[in-house]
């Protein structure tokens, strides 16, 4: 046997742990570069649904008739999602109903050899849904004038939104809801409008849109303090391209801060250059209540004069465990499992429409069981796997936010996760895609405004035409004490 001196022993030993060390770390980022590629190839070939299915036989039988006799999913129980069949007979198609409340227009055809003494013994109808593409037409308001004595009379003129403009409350509102709601930038209306010979420049149909948004600056106003006016509160952030005067040739980025009223079904949408968590310190500065949101480090810690208590978004957690998928298989679907089976209490319960008392009985007794089941086998394995694996990522991500993620069972009131947000935020995403940036600071701050009215449509299910045309119609003769009853939730459009 060759003895070695001390020296040359440690020579050695230091040279096989250096060489140890670089295969570890290129292990490391061999791994990473892994993750990276079966990331890519999900952004170009992969699907966008985060839906997650089961391949394993079992399921899980939640809220039978007998509610005592359900067990607590064990933890290797499995829910498995089973796609309808489509029959196999060949189905009659059948024609849609046409609504009632649409006008019919009467078109009466005789036959061809009707007699004066032709006997009529019945008819037949068939009815056909055909459109008219909108047009514009000119509302002519004559004002009479009369001599009554000595003195000269005539009818008092209606108010309209913009005094010193032609454009008509219908007009504006159809205006702005082919931008923000069917996405058509202004320069696309521009060029509707010139087919039916009605030429409008863009700096008109801007000057009525900075109009009309001042027009309806104090009624946002009072949306904020009707958002804010909760214990429950939803936010998130998106970005969008601005021009900015300072960067020449560049656009800024900035961004709309959104907060969701769950409770009442308002949303607000503000606009700040800024992503800093000074943005909501502002906005919620006397705010106490929950705050629901993802895992961004700026609604971590907020400082504020209320006492604000984060809950997490479920959603999120999930998301990073469906990009493990290809990391970690079994790992990552363990987790998937038991998200999805508190996804299915949830489901249950609104399916049902359970009030709220039942609905909290349902968390405590299936939900909290879940929870604890999944914050055990996260604090087991975040020991076991790769700290910058894709796997290793999601369950620190989890653990990190636990506190706040588990907190939605403690009230049946708030959301397991922040999807409701999101839905909110959809249409601004697709609103980019069309008009690219906001035209300045300003401009951006509108289109916060306008998001927020639509938005609020959305969510209580208001035609937004018909309210914007209403509240166009209705502003400037209203009392300022109780705007609140031309927001989208109070709008009856049958007064």
């Amino acid at each position: 046997m060759i003895r070695l001196g001390d020296n040359k022993e440690k020579e050695v030993v230091n040279i096989l742990k250096s060489e140890y060390d670089l295969l570890l770390k290129s292990s490391s980022e061999v791994e990473q570069l892994k993750v990276q590629l079966a990331e890519l190839k999900r952004m170009i070939f992969g699907s966008k649904s985060e839906r997650f299915v089961p391949l394993a036989e079992g399921q899980l039988g939640l809220f039978s008739e007998d509610i005592t006799e359900i067990p607590v999913p064990e933890e290797d129980h499995i829910i498995e999602v089973r796609r309808k069949q489509p029959s196999k007979s060949k189905q009659v198609p059948v024609r849609t109903t046409i609504p009632a409340h649409l006008p019919r227009v009467e078109e009466i055809i005789e036959p061809e050899n009707k007699t004066a003494d032709s006997e009529k013994i019945g008819e037949e109808i068939t009815e056909i849904l055909e459109y008219t593409p909108g047009k514009l037409f000119v509302r002519r308001i004559i004002r009479p004038k009369y001599r009554i004595g000595k003195e000269i009379s005539i009818g008092e003129l209606p108010s309209l939104p913009l005094p010193k403009s032609n454009a008509g409350a219908s007009l504006l509102s159809h205006i702005m809801v082919s931008k923000f709601i069917d996405h058509l930038p202004f320069y696309r209306q521009i060029q509707i409008f010139k087919r039916q010979k009605v030429v409008l420049s863009s700096s008109t149909i801007s000057g009525w849109f900075n109009q009309t948004s001042e027009l309806l600056e104090p009624l946002y106003d009072v949306l904020e303090q009707e958002v804010l006016n909760t214990h429950y509160l939803q936010m998130d952030e998106s970005p969008i391209g601005v021009q900015d005067s300072h960067k020449i040739g560049a656009l800024h980025q900035g961004y709309q801060w959104v907060y969701r009223n769950p409770v009442k079904g308002l949303v607000l949408f503000k606009y700040d250059s800024s992503r800093s968590k000074k943005v909501p310190e502002e906005i919620l500065s006397n705010y106490s209540g929950y705050l629901q949101t993802d895992g961004y480090a700026a609604y971590q810690n907020l400082v504020t004069k209320g006492n604000i208590t984060l809950l997490g978004c479920m959603a999120h957690a999930r998301r990073y465990f469906e990009k493990a998928l290809d990391n970690d298989h079994k790992r990552a679907s363990y987790v998937l499992k038991r998200i999805q089976e508190l996804y299915i209490i949830e489901k249950k319960c609104k399916e049902r429409s359970v009030d709220e008392t039942v609905k909290q009985r349902y968390r405590n007794k299936y939900a909290n069981p879940i929870l604890k089941q999944m914050k055990h086998w996260l604090d087991e394995n975040i020991q076991q796997v790769l700290p910058k694996s894709s796997i290793g990522k999601a369950i620190a991500y989890t653990i990190k936010i636990w506190k706040n993620l588990e907190r939605y069972v403690l009230d049946p009131r708030f959301e397991i996760d922040n999807n409701l947000i999101e839905n909110s935020i959809r249409p601004l995403a697709l609103g980019r895609k069309n008009y690219l940036f906001a035209g300045s600071h300003k401009a951006a701050q509108n289109i916060a405004m306008m998001y927020s009215f639509f938005a609020s449509c959305k969510v209580n299910q208001i035609e937004p035409l018909g309210w914007l045309t209403h509240t166009l119609e209705n502003i400037l003769d209203h009392k300022a004490n109780k705007l609140a009853e031309l927001l989208p939730h109070n709008y009856n459009p049958k007064k």
